[in-house]
């Protein structure tokens, strides 16, 4: 593969992590409008929050560590995210009988309302990406998902090191 071409693919890659970047924040306002009169007062101002109680609508009951483990989030931050999502009353706490020591969550009515909002919008964005990808052969399909795999081992390998190296400098 040539120089060039290279430079053209990351090129094409850096503008399409600043279109992400961009379409997070167009996504969450989208969210938010189409929340209504009361429910889009009590509605989580980011997309992490929503995906909390996403992850809570998808396995409840779940855990603190449970949703830290499925989302890739520090304990520490779930925590934060979850004491205001109580706060809001989108979600409910308790114990199971067996287990008064371990802490798990449910949905309110109020957060399984947010929960399949976010459904419908991620199913509708779901059908979206599809109809997009029929634009490509099933050949160029599986070298998609080459990449696509590649990278996001990449990404993970690059997000470990760098967590193993902040680790140590503590």
């Amino acid at each position: 593969m040539s120089d060039l071409t290279h430079e053209l693919i990351y090129d094409q890659y850096m503008k399409l992590l600043h279109l992400n970047e961009q379409k997070a924040d167009t996504d969450i306002q989208e969210f938010l409008n189409q929340a209504t009169g009361e429910q889009g007062k009590l509605l989580p101002r980011n997309m992490t929050s929503i995906h909390v109680i996403d992850c809570i609508g998808q396995h409840e009951p779940i855990n603190n560590s449970a949703i830290a483990k499925k989302m890739n989030l520090s304990k520490a931050n779930i925590t934060k995210i979850t004491a205001k999502l109580l706060e809001a009353d989108l979600i409910k706490r308790f114990q199971l009988t067996d287990n008064k020591k371990e802490v798990y969550f449910r949905l309110t009515p109020k957060g399984r309302q947010v929960f399949e909002m976010h459904e419908a919008i991620h199913k509708r964005k779901e059908q979206q990406f599809y109809q997009f990808l029929d634009r490509f052969t099933e050949m160029e399909r599986h070298a998609i998902l080459k990449f696509l795999r590649e990278l996001t081992m990449q990404i993970k390998e690059e997000l470990a090191e760098r967590q193993g190296t902040l680790r140590e400098e503590r």
